[in-house]
């Protein structure tokens, strides 16, 4: 057995399972053609030996350290610059782990505590970034174009002592720096020791009887999606459907942490390492199983582990009929709640027995219809809406499938989806399903939730505070509860507040949702914390690629900071995502709920800023050829408006009466409500725009498309139109 001393350079591709998910081939192919274009030259020319690629990971071995490092540091670089060139969804990113040890040589392969501590460090690093073990920060510190940060010593999985790791920052302007962990001086620590003292002697003399009692930790557990072992694949809805009703049932007890739904499915089908899990999500302890269903019979098994030692403390093995699932769900939750040492109340002990509904049909379309809305997908999205229409015919009294639709049709309305829900008719069925959900069982949390954002949005803001808080005090575990009294205190002008339901919904759901990072990232924008915000906004575009709508905001954030460059980037980014529809009038009219202005104005400003159009597909109009309102009013009221819209020139009408009702419909479009004239202005009323008045310029240039006379402009539509009577 030969042994040696080398650098080790270990990189691994981030979300690959997720990007997997959506696009296998696509992904596998940019994996190789990154392997090819970019490793393998880099690697050859830093002299560095490709040992092997491990699924989506890559292990390459170097002679010198200094070659390792710099290799790393030039293949991010250049990965960065690939990755400006793509759409979000087609972005690849890397995390590199660099380490110089002892190896074991075993043919072309090489093993042993120096591979095993780069991989541990590759776990470490940033997306798009690297980290370096001690040793190899010895050899490289004044040797490569770059800066560290030390993280100090990490006691990393499998590997007996502890190791000095360090950040590179690959920042040009960091070249140089070495950003060391500040320690406590002397006497702090002797001041803080005391204080600590002095916080344990009081501590005792108030929790009486002593000095044997103490207060425990409140425990804190993470629900793992369940494997379904059954030969359908299309029974991931059934499996998904366990593993959720287990949360929500834990959710209920009031001594009992439960990370949320987003955070724990980030690891479906994944390797579990119960350490890695109980470190990212910050739980004690994990629950594991699998689902098989075969027939008209269910096996389910699962086991609660501690996920710090790796100890199974509970373990059971349930074979029923199908048609008993929800008495399995049952004893799943009661046992688990023992096996933690949770002593249950007699309401909490009286909801996770009492089950959702007894009609097992009306049950399969409510799991069916939950694992649609989770796609996001608009296709998924109407489905799903069909799908609770189904359940709840079946049980008019099913209170959670009622709760459920309300949460995703707001979620279509809130999105201006109305390709799947006309906003009219999706605010109506929102206010309705919550409020029968709420009817049926009002402890529920979710309604609330819906009500409190429907309500901001229509500018009830007391109302909508209440509402949010009400959700919170009947799901304090919820970070949906939390993320709506965020959203409700942002626009209510309550910041603090906002920021602080935010830090509440991350520490319940460290992986929230792309529509609740982006407002998250809006609460911290408002709140002057930049970085933050592009966190937030760049974890929204992330997790819901392809998705214009999450791609722009990250532009206001990239202004504030003073990186403009990547603002003006990122609005044409989302410009080509939107096909040009996106523009200050939209924004304007989307946000015209901010009930202080200047919240508003500070977004648009910097918007402004980045490069977006203040109407959509870039259209500018010369105010010489604006029309005043009396011109305006002659040229369109009562009059049938025949022309084009852009940027396809499909053709379009718009039916104007004397008494302003109007009509217009094109390819894309079909709106009805009430037009009228403010100032220079020619306004659009209806149950669209969350029923705001849409207004914009009519202007009488030269050149105009054949056969019309008129450019009229607002937040969704340019229309080349001709009066034909």
């Amino acid at each position: 057995m030969e042994r040696r001393l080398a650098a080790v350079l270990i990189a691994d591709v981030v979300g690959y399972s997720r990007m997997s998910e959506i696009d296998e081939e696509g992904t596998r192919i940019r994996f190789h053609s990154d392997l090819h274009e970019l490793f393998e030259p880099k690697i050859a020319t830093h002299h560095g030996r490709l040992i092997k690629t491990m699924g989506d990971g890559i292990l390459v071995e170097f002679h010198s350290v200094v070659d390792a490092l710099r290799c790393a540091v030039k293949i991010q670089q250049q990965k960065a610059e690939r990755n400006a060139a793509l759409r979000p969804e087609q972005r690849m990113l890397f995390r590199i782990g660099v380490n110089l040890g002892d190896v074991i040589v075993e043919g072309e392969d090489i093993h042993g505590d120096g591979v095993n501590i780069a991989a541990r460090l590759e776990s470490l690093a940033p997306p798009g970034g690297i980290c370096i073990s001690g040793t190899a920060f010895d050899h490289t510190v004044h040797k490569a174009e770059v800066g560290f940060s030390a993280l100090g010593e990490q006691q990393l999985k499998n590997i007996a002592d502890p190791v000095r790791v360090y950040r590179v920052l690959l920042d040009p302007s960091e070249a140089g720096k070495v950003v060391a962990s500040r320690r406590p001086r002397r006497r702090s620590i002797i001041l803080a020791t005391l204080a600590a003292l002095l916080i344990a002697t009081t501590a005792i003399v108030f929790t009486w009887p002593w000095p044997w009692s103490f207060v425990p930790q409140r425990p804190s557990v993470a629900v793992i999606p369940f494997a379904n072992l059954s030969s359908d694949a299309g029974q991931d809805y059934f499996t998904d459907g366990i593993t959720d009703s287990l949360i929500a049932d834990l959710t209920m007890l009031s001594d009992l942490d439960v990370i949320g739904h987003n955070s724990v499915f980030a690891y479906k089908g994944k390797p579990l390492v119960l350490a890695d899990i109980g470190r990212d999500l910050g739980v004690r302890f994990v629950v594991e199983g699998s689902v098989q269903r075969i027939g008209d019979q269910i096996r389910v098994n699962a086991q609660l582990s501690d996920a710090a030692t790796g100890d199974h403390l509970w373990a059971n093995r349930f074979n029923r009929a199908a048609a008993d699932v929800m008495a399995v769900q049952d004893e799943l939750s009661r046992q688990i709640a023992e096996a933690l040492g949770l002593k249950l109340t007699q309401s909490e002990t009286e909801r996770i027995t009492r089950p959702p509904t007894a009609n097992l049909e009306a049950y399969d379309y409510y799991l069916r219809a939950e694992q649609a809305t989770r796609t996001g997908r608009r296709s998924r999205l109407l489905e799903a809406l069909a799908l609770f229409d189904k359940a709840e015919a079946l049980d008019p009294g099913f209170a959670e499938a009622f709760a459920a639709d309300a949460h995703a049709t707001a979620y279509v309305w809130r999105s201006a989806y109305d390709d799947v829900l006309q906003s009219a008719l999706a605010r109506k069925r929102a206010y309705e399903k919550a409020s029968r959900a709420l009817a049926l069982d009002p402890a529920l949390s979710s309604p609330y939730a819906v009500l409190a954002v429907m309500q901001v949005v229509d500018r009830r803001y007391e109302q909508a505070v209440a509402s949010a808080q009400q959700a919170v005090s009947l799901g304090s575990a919820d970070a949906e509860a939390h993320m709506a009294l965020a959203y409700v205190q942002l626009f209510s002008g309550n910041h603090a507040e906002a920021g602080a339901a935010v830090e509440a919904a991350i520490r319940h759901d460290p992986n929230l949702s792309a529509i609740n990072r982006y407002t998250a990232g809006l609460v911290f924008y408002l709140q002057r914390d930049y970085t933050k915000a592009i966190d937030n906004f760049e974890r929204a575009r992330d997790g819901s690629p392809g998705n214009g709508d999450f791609v722009t905001p990250l532009a206001m954030a990239y202004a504030r900071a003073g990186r403009l460059d990547a603002a003006r980037a990122t609005v044409a980014e989302g410009l080509r995502f939107l096909a040009g529809r996106d523009s200050l009038a939209a924004w304007r009219i989307s946000n015209a709920h901010f009930r202080n202005e200047q919240d508003l104005a500070f977004i648009l400003d910097a918007l402004r800023e980045a490069g977006l159009p203040e109407w959509p597909f870039g259209f500018r109009g010369n105010e010489q050829d604006r029309l005043h309102g009396d011109e305006i009013a002659s040229a369109v009221m009562g009059k049938l408006l025949r022309g084009k819209t852009e940027p396809s020139g499909s053709p379009a009408l718009m039916q104007i009466e004397r008494d302003g009702k109007a009509a217009f419909r094109s390819a894309t479009q079909m709106i009805t409500g009430t037009v009228f004239v403010n100032g220079d202005m020619l306004c659009e009323q209806s149950e669209n725009a969350f029923g705001r008045a849409d207004c914009g310029p009519v202007y009488r240039p030269e050149n105009l498309p054949a056969e019309t006379s008129y450019a009229y402009v607002n937040s969704t539509k340019v229309f080349y139109f001709s009066p034909v009577k």
